[in-house]
């Protein structure tokens, strides 16, 4: 590359050969070379070199992005997916309610009522029926037990309490004007439901057989409580003094009911008042085993179950006895109520067990079967 070269002004040539100095010339190099580029160039490379930095800066989360949402479902690594859980049971409910209606109206026909059971079961049009329509009554009905046997069949279990109206065995000379009388007795009738999703889309049902009588749920010994055993509730006792100020003012609507709950328990008092007066006779408490009479109240926090057996004095001036299952709460040297229990506490690893007649031990269990287990029980098992 050239360089330049410029003279030196006269005055200054002048004045150096004056002093004896040889003539001089100044150099001027011009850009200077580096490992073969001149500034100039790398001056203009760190330029671009600057620009392209920034556009990947900004390009780079765009592009990322932009892969991210490209990329297939299966990429990446796997994502645990929840369990897949058993369907829910579908028309039960309706299963339930339908073997009811089913259940009344054949408790109640007669003969000539073949049409009214063909609305539940289609083949009823072809029974005999016997007696006179409504010969028997059903005064109550219930399910007891609600079984699948199959995919869209359930065996229902229904308790009906019937009433029997039946002519009177007088002799023909007998001049009685009464010449009816009625027994009531509760019977068991299973009924079996199949049901399928219709045109419209909401399930349909239809009886498979007619109803069959069988017998009563096994009823069970209760399971062991977390009380102590039933003991006489005394006027001094503060917990005696707690529930029957709770009771009073709950049961018969004398008293602020919110000034014995402890605080955030939240219940209103039964309006309008179905009695006119309360008394609390025995208490069982929680863990209790001796009959120590108490008058103290422990500190702030702690909390005590019990069973409340009381007797409330209707309008009628009747009594009538009931129990009660509550939690109470220490506070300020008091008990409150902390919770009205939905039931009694079984104490911890007490099952229920099947009753025994006469006592002894329980009988062994029954072989199992390939039978579905049942879905939704309301009392005992049904055999």
């Amino acid at each position: 590359m050239k360089s330049v070269w410029t003279r030196r002004p006269p005055q200054e040539d002048a004045a150096r050969r004056d002093q004896g100095d040889s003539l001089d010339w100044d150099i001027d190099e011009g850009p200077q070379d580096v490992a073969g580029w001149s500034t100039g160039a790398q001056a203009n490379l760190s330029v671009a070199i600057r620009w392209a930095a920034w556009g990947l800066l900004i390009l780079g989360p765009l592009l990322g992005t932009a892969a991210y949402l490209s990329a297939p479902a299966q990429a990446g690594p796997s994502q645990k997916r929840p369990a897949a859980t058993a369907p829910a049971a579908t028309g039960a409910q309706g299963a339930a309610g339908f073997a009811q209606l089913f259940a009344a109206a054949f408790i109640e026909a007669g003969e000539d009522d073949q049409a009214k059971l063909a609305a539940y079961y289609p083949d009823a049009t072809g029974l005999r029926l016997e007696g006179d329509s409504g010969r028997r009554r059903v005064e109550q009905l219930t399910v007891v037990r609600l079984r699948q046997t199959a995919p869209g069949v359930w065996a229902v279990t229904v308790a009906a309490r019937i009433t029997d109206t039946k002519a009177s065995a007088r002799p023909p000379h007998q001049e009685d004007k009464d010449d009816t009388k009625t027994a009531s007795a509760v019977r068991y009738f299973q009924v079996p439901v199949a049901t399928a999703p219709t045109a419209s889309g909401a399930n349909g049902y239809t009886a498979l057989a007619m109803p069959a009588e069988v017998a009563a749920p096994e009823q069970i010994r209760a399971p062991a409580l977390i009380y102590g055993p039933m003991r006489p509730a005394l006027p001094t006792d503060p917990r005696t003094q707690a529930v029957t100020e709770f009771l009073s003012a709950y049961l018969t609507g004398s008293g602020e009911l919110d000034r014995y709950l402890a605080p955030g328990t939240k219940l209103s008092a039964i309006a309008p008042a179905p009695y006119t007066g309360v008394a609390v006779d025995t208490l069982a408490i929680e863990g209790e085993k001796g009959t120590e009479p108490v008058t103290t109240v422990p500190g702030d926090g702690t909390t005590l179950r019990l069973l409340v057996a009381a007797r409330a004095t209707g309008h009628d001036e009747v009594r009538v006895p009931l129990t009660y299952a509550l939690t109470l709460k220490a506070r300020a040297g008091r008990w409150e109520i902390a919770s009205l229990d939905g039931a009694p506490t079984p104490a911890a690893g007490a099952p229920a067990t099947p009753a025994v007649p006469g006592g002894g031990a329980p009988p062994a269990p029954a072989p199992a079967t390939t039978q579905p287990a049942d879905r939704t029980a309301t009392q005992g098992s049904q055999p």
